[in-house]
């Protein structure tokens, strides 16, 4: 289906990731290369072959190849456990994997030939671009998808060609994807949605637009993606859509066509809401399926003022069978519950390995007349509404649905009970707001009661993070029913009392912190909280913190980015941070990223945007025992001026270092812009007669100086070539980003002059733009020391005279007259900083400072 799509639009450009994308010919090339290479080591139907990479164009031509091979995939999330990932190694044999360089050492031991998709393989194909002969048969795998289990392990699900075939005609038939649709992947591809999302708009000429690592939770980031790229179809679990409601900017969002809705009960109250902010009819649709049946088996297009409380999963796709039944396989009347049971084209072939359970899932279909088909049993209960439509009740056994993972709270249990200290534990799901569904795990230890702390490393070692709880309760016993069984609706509320707080554990100083544990401890359900308890290790995660946030601006007032939780995981640091936000005195744009340890420490200044949280991932990759410290941008608190040249910036900079490092030598660093401010920050230590002891730039271009025109100059030059190409220049030359960007200047001005704070909205903006003018304006001498520059491998090897210095080291060769060190790094500029390359990077720099460091003993 792909390669029939490259023959009609083969310029055509079908994927995009960040700043790079390819074609559906040079795509289909890249794949034919690597299928090649697969089909001779001996890749071919049937064999199944790992995939684990990060989000990249290189995953979606690792998934082509494989099937161009003729062989099936089995994907392998980076950020699972070791554990689990050494059971689907065990489970699967996989004779091949596809990986990337930096991710081989984090995987456990296996057997598979591995193939590292961002090195130089295509030299092993002998160039070989062809199509290779088509092997596929309908019944052949296409992948295998491990899902929860309830035996304490992950089960394999074999789905084979022809039920996602069938999924994708009838999803074409259906919605009519055109070549001017973009389909944003924004869901992991160990999870089956997936799957429609990278093969759909691949298979009948749309763009597939792939979210960057981590976005699928970032809802400002995906209302950025999404229009800027003009998203049209997009899917996602209610739960993210309540919360995607409730961001700024979200009523811009008129590109979509199509949003795919399920994994979870989707409330009708829901679906008003969606109405009220977008207006958008016939958009939104409830989908529902299980892994076992290929994706979607039944749909329903949301509608308005309709008198369900929960959306139906609506009616079942072409070629899906759908039978509601009893526990003795008889159809039940309209209106009465039952199990639902799936037919069809679609059904998986099995579970791997997994023969029992295969059968017992897996039955004979007793209506048809095909001797081999089967039924799927799901354990899901529903009825039929009076309309035709579905709706759905509820499970049968104890499987769940929490933000659109599906989980085996048997699989918690079993890894729970393997703890020395707990005797006995059920897990179950709560729903603590609406739509938020959090997991909680009820133990009863045999004598020593182990920590939440303690419990959540024993899981993290085990089990992937959604699947971890968020809160755990000590009982004596657990209720049960007359019959024996344990009574999981007499667990009481997890308002959850912790053990007493240590003594190394600071409790609340004044009004704000005890306001701040207040709502910690209401929205977390756990009590009590301690000043230095982190968000995260008592079970916080991203969805949480919407309500964290909505209570703290409710009781507070204050308006807080969801990013300060990565900054300030903890009460009082959260509490500093807010005292910080209404006291001018003590905002300082030295910023303690990591303060502690015994090296001399280095400071990072901040790129073009003014803040320094991008640093945040490097300073813990450097450990510890290195103290890293951020320079940010004066004018971040909308009270004060930024600075308008590079020299006072760096002036302002190092009286700010000096009140924490009196003397060199120093380590400074800075990526991008940053980069250019460290520069000069040397170049002033130099003349004060201090020791530079390290000056490393990440990626960071050195400045050309440009001639700037008057703004009464700018406005003449715009209007004169308006009048003569008309209205496309305001699009071509970003006229109209120009003339906000010219008002917003003028508002930060006047709010300063009159003393109000200015907008949080336009901060960074601004200071953006005041630090591009500032570089276009500053004009760098020779350095008389040595600089360490870190250069991104990927635009090296696209360079036709890669050993050029001046082209490599962009401009920076000519601008020092010392030792020139170049260090090549994974990554695109705006990903360095950002998992996985940042640990490539950060130990890189950590070998500089270590020598520099050693240098400098040396010399006393």
């Amino acid at each position: 289906m792909f390669e029939m799509q490259v023959e009609r639009s083969p310029q055509a450009i079908a994927v995009i990731f960040e700043n790079t994308q390819l074609t559906y010919e040079q795509l289909n090339q890249h794949a034919n290369q690597l299928a090649h290479m697969l089909r001779a080591l001996g890749v071919g139907p049937n064999i199944l072959v790992g995939i684990c990479l990060e989000r990249s164009l290189e995953m979606i031509v690792g998934l082509l190849g494989i099937l161009k091979a003729g062989g099936a995939y089995v994907p392998l999330d980076p950020a699972y456990p070791l554990e689990r990932l050494a059971f689907i190694f065990s489970d699967t044999q996989t004779p091949v994997l596809l990986t990337q360089e930096n991710l081989i050492n984090k995987l456990p031991p296996h057997e598979a030939q591995v193939v590292c998709l961002d090195s130089n393989w295509q030299n092993n194909t002998h160039n070989n671009k062809q199509n290779p002969i088509n092997q596929t048969t309908a019944d052949d795998l296409i992948y295998v998808i491990y899902t929860s289990g309830s035996t304490g392990h992950p089960k394999g699900v074999m789905i084979p060609h022809a039920g996602i075939c069938n999924q994708l005609y009838w999803k074409q038939e259906t919605f009519g994807l055109t070549q001017a649709d973009k389909v944003l992947l924004n869901i992991s591809f160990s999870f089956d949605p997936s799957v429609w999302q990278i093969f759909w708009p691949l298979c009948f000429g749309g763009q597939l637009i792939i979210a960057r690592p981590g976005g699928y939770q970032d809802t400002a980031y995906l209302v950025k993606v999404i229009t800027e790229h003009q998203i049209t179809i997009f899917a996602l679990v209610p739960s993210m859509l309540r919360v995607l409601l409730q961001q700024k900017g979200i009523e811009n969002c008129q590109s979509l066509r199509h949003i795919i809705c399920g994994g979870e009960a989707l409330p009708v109250e829901l679906i008003e809401r969606f109405f009220a902010k977008l207006n958008l009819d016939n958009v939104l649709h409830n989908c529902y399926g299980p892994t076992e049946a290929s994706i979607d088996t039944t749909f329903w297009t949301c509608q308005r003022g309709t008198n369900y409380a929960f959306a139906p999963i609506g009616r079942p796709i072409t070629n899906v069978q759908i039978y509601i039944l009893n526990e003795n396989l008889q159809s039940v009347p309209v209106g009465e519950s039952g199990e639902l049971y799936i037919g069809g084209i679609g059904l998986a072939r099995g579970y791997m390995n997994r023969p029992e359970l295969t059968t017992e899932k897996f039955i004979f279909d007793p209506f048809s007349s095909e001797v081999k088909a089967r039924l799927y049993k799901t354990g899901d209960l529903v009825r039929y509404l009076n309309d035709g439509n579905i709706q759905f009740l509820g499970r049968i056994d104890h499987q769940v649905k929490v933000r659109g993972f599906r989980i085996e709270l048997e699989e918690i249990e079993t890894i729970l009970n393997q703890h020395p200290a707990i005797h006995q534990t059920v897990v179950i799901a709560r729903e603590n707001f609406p739509g938020d569904q959090r997991l909680v795990a009820y133990l009863v230890p045999h004598q020593q009661i182990p920590t939440n702390d303690e419990l959540r490393r024993f899981l993290k070692q085990k089990l992937p993070d959604y699947m971890i709880p968020s809160s755990f309760v000590i009982l004596e016993f657990l209720p049960l029913t007359p019959n024996g069984k344990i009574d999981r609706d007499s667990l009481p509320a997890p308002n959850q009392i912790r053990q007493a707080i240590p003594a190394t554990k600071v409790a609340a100083q004044d009004d704000l912190e005890l306001r701040l544990t207040e709502i910690w401890e209401k929205v977390l359900g756990i009590q009590p909280i301690g000043m230095n308890d982190n968000y995260f290790d008592l079970g916080g995660y991203s969805l949480l913190a919407v309500h964290l946030f909505t209570e703290i601006e409710k009781t507070l007032g204050q308006n807080l980015p969801l990013s300060i939780l990565y900054q300030a995981p903890t009460i009082k640091q959260l509490a500093d941070i807010i005292r910080q936000s209404t006291i001018l005195a003590s905002w300082s744009s030295l910023v303690a990223i990591q303060p502690s340890g015994t090296k001399p420490p280095l400071f990072l200044i901040h790129a073009v945007f003014g803040d320094v949280l991008s640093y945040k991932d490097l300073a813990r990759h450097l450990g510890f025992e290195q103290p890293v410290y951020g320079l940010q941008a004066q004018g971040l608190d909308g009270k004060q001026a930024p600075y308008t040249r590079i020299e006072d910036m760096a002036s302002h900079y190092l009286k700010e270092v000096q009140t924490l490092q009196p003397n060199g030598p120093y380590l400074l660093g800075g990526h991008s812009f940053g980069g250019v401010v460290a520069f000069e920050m040397a170049q002033q230590l130099h003349k004060q007669g201090q020791k530079v002891g390290l000056l490393t730039l990440f990626h960071s271009s050195a400045p050309a100086h440009i001639k700037q025109l008057s703004f009464s100059k700018e406005i003449l030059t715009h209007l004169q070539t308006f009048f003569q190409t008309g209205l496309a220049y305001l699009h071509d030359k970003n006229l109209d980003k120009w003339l906000l960007n010219k008002f917003i200047g003028i508002s930060y001005k006047f709010h300063l002059f009159f003393g109000l704070p200015f907008p949080r909205i336009y901060r960074n903006r601004y200071i953006r733009e005041v630090n591009i003018q500032a570089l276009k304006k500053y004009v760098p001498s020779i350095y008389p020391g040595q600089m360490t520059f870190m250069q991104i491998e990927e635009q090296v090897e696209k360079m036709e005279t890669p050993s050029s210095k001046h082209i490599t080291q962009l401009g920076w060769a000519n601008l020092v007259a010392g030792e020139l060190d170049v260090h090549y790094i994974p990554g695109t500029h705006d990903s360095i900083l950002k998992e996985p390359n940042v640990q490539i990077l950060s130990a890189k720099l950590k070998t500089c400072l270590e020598k520099s460091l050693t240098k400098y003993d040396e010399m006393g």
